[in-house]
């Protein structure tokens, strides 16, 4: 079982939006998988609710902290034969929240939002991942993504210097369309609309695909079928 993380201490960046698309590209390619949704706003538990049950099946258990302070059992709640789990982070997580997510993570997608101080923000984050998560010493892959891009958007060439130098990839821009918005009203992801209609948002996120498949990014196709690019993405992943 393979666990991606999907984190960033700074709120407003979009995490649900990618984790449940993420979630929602591995099930369509027949990969068993499981969202837990570490948010107490629970709002991947409210997508999942709106997913039709003609759709792949993709669980979703409330992981976030009861009143007791104490997270439920996560390991006791996954269906059997689980293949992706899929954490959606909820904002400002530290402390030992934090260190038991990154126990259980091979990946980590750290999305951020196109302002100055999201950028700040999310570079602070990464040191500290870095030094006090001590991901690099656990094998953690981590890849930054941007998210929610409209046009005449800052520059993230500071941020990209920086990964850079930390090694640590920018895999791809994701614009801020009204595609993401009917997704999260039906339930469902980028992949499972209209290609022709998300053609856009299909290009966008198909180096954020390879990379979680472990597959190189050179030679990207030109053409992104839907049927394509899952039939791809699986069988890299699996």
């Amino acid at each position: 079982m393979q666990t991606i993380l999907v984190l960033n201490s700074k709120g407003g960046s979009g995490k649900t939006t990618i984790a449940t698309n993420i979630a929602s590209l591995f099930a369509a390619g027949g990969v068993k998988t499981a969202i837990m949704d570490y948010d107490p706003q629970g709002s991947s538990l409210q997508w999942r609710k709106l997913r039709s049950s003609a759709l792949p099946s993709i669980h979703v258990v409330d992981a976030s902290m009861t009143k007791t302070k104490q997270t439920r059992c996560w390991q006791l709640k996954l269906p059997a034969h689980t293949e992706r789990v899929i954490i959606d982070a909820p904002a400002g997580v530290s402390g030992l929240m934090l260190q038991e997510m990154l126990r259980k993570a091979q990946m980590i997608v750290i999305p951020v939002a196109p302002s100055p101080i999201d950028i700040h923000a999310t570079s602070d984050f990464i040191k500290d991942l870095l030094l006090i998560g001590k991901i690099r010493k656990q094998g953690i892959r981590v890849a930054v993504i941007a998210n929610r891009v409209r046009r005449h958007t800052p520059t993230y060439e500071p941020l990209q210097k920086f990964l850079g130098n930390l090694q640590i990839p920018f895999v791809t821009t994701l614009s801020d369309t009204d595609n993401y918005i009917i997704a999260a009203e039906q339930g469902i992801g980028i992949y499972e609309m209209d290609e022709q209609e998300t053609q856009v948002e299909r290009e966008q996120w198909f180096p954020l695909a390879r990379w979680l498949a472990l597959e190189e990014e050179s030679h990207q196709p030109r053409q992104f079928s839907a049927d394509n690019i899952i039939t791809s993405f699986t069988a890299a992943a699996r």
